[in-house]
């Protein structure tokens, strides 16, 4: 692995251990009235940060292609693979959603979403951390190095798949494995069809947006149809139990 690929990961493993001493470092300052907004201001600052030291890190290679053999796709077929892979994410995480809770019980909803969610209407500008700067990272970190590292020493699938899961774990739901991971897995595949890190970047960026987007808009209408899928599920298990001791 190149040498400023360790540079870049160490500055987003240091990035994800931060907020800590970030919120403290703050609260000793004053700056904040509640650990939300210290959590809010150090997102900003502490990303943005990041980012900028990353893109440094990046300067001295060709940044927006991949390492593979053959040519990336050319600008039209790019754009046209990245509106397409807007809705394949979206598709992909829909399907994932309802393994999880068809399968596995897994309980509707996200507790990363739920909290970014209170942390914009402390500070909007976070909206910026969630639906730019972090896809970004995002995609920098687990498909340009760790998936296009993986996948010059293995094949697609092994490269993906080893890539999404670590992907999937950073988001730190692990019942949301799934999810994750197919989501990861689909950005992956849209790395290798074009061999442009944009295409998957704007992807992931069109799709965060849109659920800040949604659960901005439509954030009483989600908490109503939440309240009433578990009242569901409730009466689902009672008349399983009810039916066994008949």
């Amino acid at each position: 692995m190149k040498k400023h690929y360790w540079l870049i990961l160490l500055t987003y493993m240091l990035l994800q251990l931060s907020a800590i001493v970030g919120i403290r470092l703050f609260s000793l300052l004053n700056i904040g009235e509640t650990n939300v907004e210290r959590f809010a201001y150090w997102t900003i600052l502490s990303f943005t940060l990041a980012f900028l030291i990353i893109l440094f890190l990046l300067r001295k290679e060709r940044a927006l292609e991949s390492d593979f053999r053959g040519e990336p796709a050319s600008v039209s077929v790019s754009v046209v693979w990245a509106i397409i892979g807007f809705f394949l994410a979206i598709f992909a995480q829909s399907l994932a959603a309802n393994i999880e809770i068809n399968l596995f019980g897994v309980e509707p909803g996200s507790e990363n979403t739920q909290m970014i969610m209170r942390v914009i209407e402390v500070s909007p500008l976070v909206i910026l951390v969630t639906s730019i700067i972090g896809p970004i990272l995002e995609e920098i970190v687990f498909r340009k190095i760790l998936f296009g590292v993986l996948y010059k020493k293995t094949n697609f699938f092994i490269a993906a798949i080893i890539s999404s899961l670590i992907f999937s774990i950073f988001h730190g739901e692990p019942q949301h494995l799934l999810l994750y991971a197919s989501m990861g897995f689909t950005f992956a595949f849209l790395y290798v069809k074009t061999q442009r890190i944009l295409v998957p970047i704007f992807a992931h960026v069109a799709m965060n947006t849109m659920v800040v987007i949604v659960q901005t808009v439509f954030r009483e209408d989600i908490e109503e149809m939440m309240k009433m899928l578990e009242e569901m599920r409730l009466e689902q298990q009672l008349q399983v139990i009810i039916g066994g001791l008949l």
